[in-house]
């Protein structure tokens, strides 16, 4: 039977229909074979002797005389580094310059390494990328949100297919993301605890839907899910900011982000999918009722008009199979 489930921090409501789904395995087998991907191409710009074919970079890290990881301003980003962040009356109606940063984080040098396939201290130096880049941007007084996002397969949006992530950074925040900060923020007022902390608790005691855990990190699929293996990875130790993560965070960070992607690989058959870091905004990276965290969304189900119109989401797989699925899914390389 259907039921109504609440979104712990933002109150927002979601229905688990798993009578309108299938098992989590038909939802592999309905997955189409990924066709191979070479390991260099030499018509993708991200490939190894390609380098003046991206701007120059602002962040490399190498090894062994080779570049393995490289970020570049992106070459066709939506906003632009020069201008202002002041808003702009037009009338009844509010503008503002399109003033931002976008760049792109080229994980490895390998056109067919995604990050699940590469070594652990790859993955470890992406996550340093990211966290080095989102301090030196959100230094910038002009910025007041650095999103890390990545986009995998054509229905996430990616339009290459070589491994990378992007930073999009804007003076704007926008409410889908002041929202649930506020409604954290009145969980603080009210309780005087993290409301992040406090679901993350709840998970911990029903273990039902926690997929693996590790000494600083756990990785979950939350109670009120919005869509089939929605993923989350919360670091344990309450935090606001990812970019005040620590080396040794980073490096648990990556082994438990390897892994659950490889449970979705695996067990997904290679879905398409996006995640996103969420993290408190510039100048919030102490406060004590946000929580930064990871979450994963494999692009399985489409919304729909119903959806579109109110919000509340139809999640046809009950996020503890989809728990137990991915427990049960053999992780290897």
């Amino acid at each position: 039977m259907s039921e109504f489930r609440q979104n712990f921090v933002t109150k927002e409501w979601v229905i688990v229909a798993p009578e309108r789904g299938g098992r989590p395995d038909q939802m592999r087998r309905d997955a189409p074979e990924r066709p191979s991907v070479p390991s260099f191409r030499e018509d993708c710009p991200f490939c190894p002797g390609h380098e003046d074919r991206t701007p120059a970079p602002t962040h490399v890290w190498s090894a062994g005389g080779q570049w393995k990881v490289r970020v570049v301003p992106n070459k066709y980003a939506a906003l632009s580094s020069e201008g202002g962040a002041q808003r702009v009356p037009a009338g009844p109606f509010l503008g503002a310059e399109g003033f931002g940063v976008a760049e792109v984080v080229i994980e490895s040098p390998h056109h067919d390494e995604t990050l699940e396939q590469m070594p652990l201290d790859q993955v470890e130096q992406v996550l340093r990328a990211f966290r080095t880049r989102h301090l030196q941007i959100a230094a910038d007084p002009r910025i007041n949100l650095v999103t890390i996002f990545r986009n995998h397969g054509p229905r996430a949006g990616t339009s290459l297919e070589h491994p990378h992530s992007q930073i999009i950074a804007t003076p704007i925040v926008p409410p889908h993301v002041r929202n649930p900060w506020r409604c954290a923020e009145q969980h603080w007022d009210t309780w005087g605890r993290c409301a992040y902390c406090d679901m993350l608790h709840g998970e911990l005691q029903e273990r039902v839907r926690v997929i693996s855990e590790s000494e600083r990190f756990v990785a979950f699929e939350p109670f009120a899910s919005r869509t089939p293996f929605e993923t989350r990875i919360y670091p344990k130790q309450h935090r606001a900011s990812f970019s005040w993560s620590t080396d040794g965070e980073l490096a648990d960070f990556a082994e438990i982000l390897k892994q659950t992607l490889l449970r979705l690989r695996i067990g997904l058959r290679q879905p398409d999918y996006n995640f996103v870091l969420r993290s408190a905004g510039s100048g919030d990276e102490d406060v004590r009722y946000l929580h930064w965290y990871l979450v994963i969304i494999p692009k399985i189900t489409t919304p729909a008009g119903f959806e579109i119109g109110s919000g509340i989401y139809i999640n046809v797989l009950p996020p503890e199979q989809a728990a137990d699925f991915l427990r049960r899914t053999p992780v290897s390389d």
